[in-house]
Formats: C-alpha cells, structure tokens, sequence
C-alpha cells in the first residue's frame, strides 16, 4: 500500500520518541497488508483488531488506528486516497495526525 503524509503528521511524528516512531513503523507493515487485502475484496474483516480500526465521528471519511494501548496512547488518523504515477493510478493511505487521544481535536 502507498503512503501520503500530511505536514501536520510529519510535524507530529517529529514530536514521538523514537521508540513511539518505531511501535508505529511496526503497526504501519500490519496495516499495509490489511490495507492490501481489503482493497482486493472490500472485506472490512480483514482489519487486524489489535490496530482498533474505525471512522472517526464527526469527520466524515477519517479514520483511525490505534498503534498503542498503553503508556504512552498511539493513535494515527488516516483516510483512503488515490496516488497517480507513471504507471496509473494506485489506492493510497493518507496520513493525516499522529499522536495521542488529543489528534481527534483536528483529525
């Protein structure tokens, strides 16, 4: 799965700890595969239940995942997009906020 970052969740991933910036990475490879599966059957089974994936309420077309459930809160919110390169257009991950709970003030 391709991946877009906005620039307020490049700002926030600048602000994790390293071991927050690498629990995430680990998350991401998780997701890319789910991400991968439901692009090919629109199955939402496929979302692994340890990464918490659901809308975000009142933001219509934002979700979240939820990377860490303990010390500290990891979450990301991301949503569906289109990438378009030489070779077509390709479905994508937008990243939008990374942080804790306090990212679904401006998801």
């Amino acid at each position: 799965m391709r991946n877009v970052r906005t620039e307020s969740f490049k700002a926030d991933n600048r602000t994790l700890d390293p071991a927050d910036q690498q629990r995430f990475r680990e998350a991401v490879r998780l997701f890319s595969t789910a991400c991968d599966r439901f692009v090919a059957d629109q199955d939402p089974s496929v979302w692994p239940g340890s990464l918490r994936i659901k809308p975000v309420q009142g933001a219509a077309g934002v979700w979240e995942m939820t990377w860490s459930f303990s010390g500290p809160d990891g979450r990301a919110t991301w949503q569906w997009t289109t990438v378009v390169d030489e070779t077509g257009k390709h479905p994508a991950i937008l990243w939008r906020r990374i942080g804790d709970h306090r990212s679904f003030k401006r998801p």
